[in-house]
């Protein structure tokens, strides 16, 4: 227990919609930081007309997270700084902690008028438009100029390192998971057998090749459905995908889903058909919630994953893997089974959240503020 006041921390962070992964432990940690000597909020900037931000908001009330929101329209905009310099002085803001290119860059700009110290999480960048070699570009500058930088997965560490962010700078926090919440209270039916996905419904996700792997295994015969849950640009052609589709009744697409344990408690198999990732908390979900994951080697999954221990891990990209993947884990009740206790020993022993907030106070600690 630390004595004297909190020193603050402002969780800074561009979000659309109803967010992603990484707001998932950004909103669970104000609460796990009590009595460590840091009180933390929630700080995030947003399209004045998205709608998916009361979503985040109910979410933050429900974790206890302070949630200040900012309108945001233009990709950079003098009044934004002066808002956020404004909120900082309010809150007596101490450790600015950024979550994206544009937080870590605005970071960098407020640094000597307010004092601040620059922690920055490197959580992946998953979603390419010609304008990511620009964003790539103001986050290495950015970056290289922050205290401490804590990266999700040891693909991220390897490209922090590569980028010019220095060794002593840097430090691995894989993503964790709250072991009480996420614990399956009751089993699948089975009946149907449901193969379930989670994630932004973008290209990088690869649920266009999971939903093709999907239909070459119903084509032999197999007999199962496969949901998705989310949102994203990608929406409207999955759907196209799944209306052509003669087991078009078999693939759903969910949308938003808000319980997201029962969500999991239906699922006879996670698959994770992404591209490219970082250590997705998703996954981190399924397993804690025993169901058998299916995952691509992509990014932090290459590195934390155990084949055939925890997790069945395939390359990523390719049909043919998704299909062999999901036929093998279909066809094998004992394979699942194994997975699923082993990948929720696993998540005790190494991805707790507790133990992921303990990584994060020691971050903070190396600031030497208090």
């Amino acid at each position: 227990m630390s004595s004297g006041p909190p020193t603050v921390v402002a969780h800074v962070r561009i979000v659309s919609g109803a967010g992603g992964g990484p707001d998932k432990t950004i909103l669970a940690t104000p609460r796990e930081l009590e009595g460590s000597g840091y009180r933390a909020f929630a700080l995030y900037l947003h399209a004045p007309d998205d709608a998916g931000f009361e979503v985040l908001r109910e979410r933050a009330k429900a974790k206890a997270c302070e949630l200040v929101g900012l309108p945001d329209r233009w990709a950079y905009d003098p009044r934004t700084l002066k808002k956020l310099a404004a909120i900082c002085r309010e809150r007596g803001v101490k450790i600015w902690h950024g979550h994206d290119y544009k937080s870590n860059f605005y970071g960098v700009l407020l640094r000597k008028e307010l004092g601040l110290r620059l922690v920055s999480t490197m959580h992946g960048w998953v979603q390419p438009s010609w304008k990511t070699p620009l964003y790539f570009a103001i986050d290495r500058w950015s970056l290289r100029r922050y205290e401490q930088v804590m990266a999700v997965s040891q693909d991220l560490y390897d490209a922090a390192l590569a980028n010019g962010v220095a060794r002593e700078r840097l430090t691995l926090v894989e993503n964790g998971i709250d072991t009480d919440e996420f614990r399956r209270r009751k089993p699948t039916s089975g009946r149907p057998f449901i193969v379930g996905a989670v994630g932004r419904l973008s290209e990088e996700k690869g649920f266009h090749l999971l939903i093709e792997a999907c239909e070459r295994l119903a084509a032999k015969g197999r007999e199962f459905e496969l949901h998705i849950a989310g949102e994203g640009p990608q929406k409207e052609a999955l759907a196209s995908q799944i209306a052509r589709s003669k087991f078009a009744s078999r693939w759903k697409l969910l949308g938003f889903q808000k319980d997201t344990r029962a969500l999991f408690e239906s699922f006879e198999l996670f698959a994770l058909s992404s591209l490219r990732e970082g250590l997705p908390n998703v996954v981190l979900e399924a397993m804690a919630m025993e169901v058998p994951v299916l995952a691509t080697r992509s990014g932090g999954m290459q590195a934390f994953a155990k084949h055939a221990e925890d997790a069945w891990l395939i390359d990523p990209g390719s049909i043919d893997e998704l299909e062999l993947g999901l036929e093998r884990l279909l066809a094998d009740a004992d394979l699942r089974g194994k997975l699923a206790r082993t990948a929720r020993a696993r998540i005790e022993r190494d991805s707790s959240f507790k133990a992921r907030i303990a990584k994060e106070v020691a971050v903070y600690a190396r600031l030497k503020l208090r």
